[in-house]
């Protein structure tokens, strides 16, 4: 028999050691149970990650407002990291965003899954007074009714949306903003727009009703069809598409003004009635190209709006950016240009987009030279005396700053009342 070596020679005196004895023993019993224990462990905990799972992404799609998840969140046994990442994670979820690269079979059943989850569909707890809340502002002897809509998380509405209605009540103090939005109507909502309501303008963050909107209007049956499952919803987000319908049916039900949140404020638009700007215009004709909906001033039930809300309804498409929104006022008014019962004025490029949106970076760039700087004056000079606003075209200058000395920054510090944040990206 060969020699023991001495690391064998020690396990086996260990071996016959008391102590040594009682820890095998142990762990012999450990690993018995630890079978028996782990898929009670695996469960809980699958569940609790579930549980989390649901709460971070349904208040986000349900835009529910963050009280019911924070008074959620201080019941369940976590840190407070762990808190905060939850929270994160509800702010940064994208809209509706259907899979990439799906067939339109796919996605109507990706889409069919989502049903349920989507509030804004319905009419719910938050948006059942929808009505009475707009009237009782609208009550306030109102110099103008403004629109706006937000469909992004409370996150997202950042300082150039903030400077958007900070520079609306610098032409329009006595005027009153609704805000559609579900995300903003909620505690952090209030908070971003506390400086603005602390002034006393007159402000109202509310849960669209998209039944109610829609209702006895050519987009109510669309709406059924879309809630029934068997519409494609497209490629393109739905909120997207649900923005292009809200801005639509709100001014077909109240009149007003409807703004989007990437603009300057220059002049007052209380003085405006029926009117769209053009964005761009044909060089030959002098007529106008293309329209844009992202200022549209209307009466209550204006014809104009029942011939944008059966174009939407008839001709949906969502696969094509642009084709419920500003293609869709472009396709109607072609139709109607020559008819006079409208009444509908169209306003040139400059009245609204002075600035083509490629070359709307040149704007928020200080002047270097002396070129620069003529052109940044005469620049300056058409703009203030021609335009009602400026389009920041946020989806090409989001990321631009806005540097000191440059056109854009000499327009706001004349038209904010907060003005804070102004050179934020």
């Amino acid at each position: 028999m060969a020699k023991k070596s001495p690391t064998y020679r020690l396990i086996g005196r260990a071996a016959k050691s008391p102590v040594f004895s009682t820890i095998a023993f142990a762990a012999i019993l450990f690993f018995m149970y630890a079978e028996r224990l782990m898929p009670s462990i695996c469960s809980k905990t699958s569940h609790e990650i579930l549980q989390t799972t649901q709460m971070s992404t349904t208040p986000a799609i349900q835009g529910e407002g963050e009280g019911q998840l924070s008074s959620t969140l201080n019941d369940m046994p976590v840190t407070i990291g762990t808190e905060r990442r939850i929270e994160d994670a509800v702010e940064n979820e994208d809209p509706l965003i259907p899979p990439f690269k799906a067939s339109i079979e796919e996605r109507m059943e990706w889409f069919r899954r989502k049903l349920p989850e989507l509030e804004i569909l319905k009419s719910n707890g938050l948006s059942e007074k929808f009505h009475g809340r707009i009237q009782e502002l609208f009550n306030k002897d109102c110099s103008a009714q403004f629109f706006m809509v937000w469909l992004s998380t409370a996150k997202s509405f950042g300082a150039r949306e903030f400077l958007a209605v900070d520079s609306l009540f610098s032409t329009s103090p006595n005027g009153c903003l609704v805000i559609l939005s579900s995300s903003m109507d909620s505690p952090k909502g209030q908070g971003i727009l506390k400086p603005l309501l602390d002034r006393g303008f007159n402000i109202l963050v509310i849960t669209p009703d998209l039944p109610f909107l829609v209702k006895n209007t050519p987009a109510e049956a669309w709406l059924d069809e879309l809630k029934s499952g068997n519409m494609d919803p497209g490629s393109v987000p739905l909120f997207n598409h649900l923005s292009d319908l809200i801005r639509l049916a709100v001014l077909y039900k109240y009149g007003g003004v409807y703004l989007d949140t990437d603009f300057v404020f220059l002049k007052d638009l209380s003085g405006l009635q029926n009117t769209i700007g053009a964005q761009s215009i044909n060089q030959v004709t002098k007529k106008w190209a293309r329209l844009n909906g992202a200022v549209m001033i209307f009466d209550a039930h204006h014809p104009l709006l029942v011939d944008f809300l059966q174009e939407y309804a008839t001709t949906f498409n969502g696969n094509r950016w642009g084709y419920n929104g500003p293609y869709l006022v472009s396709r109607v008014l072609e139709r109607v240009r020559d008819r006079s019962e409208y009444n509908v004025t169209i306003f040139p490029p400059n009245a609204f987009y002075p600035v083509d949106w490629i070359k709307i970076a040149k704007l928020f760039k200080k002047p270097e030279t002396e070129a620069d700087e003529k052109w940044a004056e005469e620049t300056l000079l058409d703009i203030s005396s021609e335009s009602y606003t400026v389009h920041l075209w946020n989806k090409r200058s989001r990321e631009l700053k806005i540097e000191e000395g440059s056109v854009m920054a000499r327009l706001i510090a004349d038209h904010c009342n907060i003005c804070e944040n102004v050179y934020d990206p």
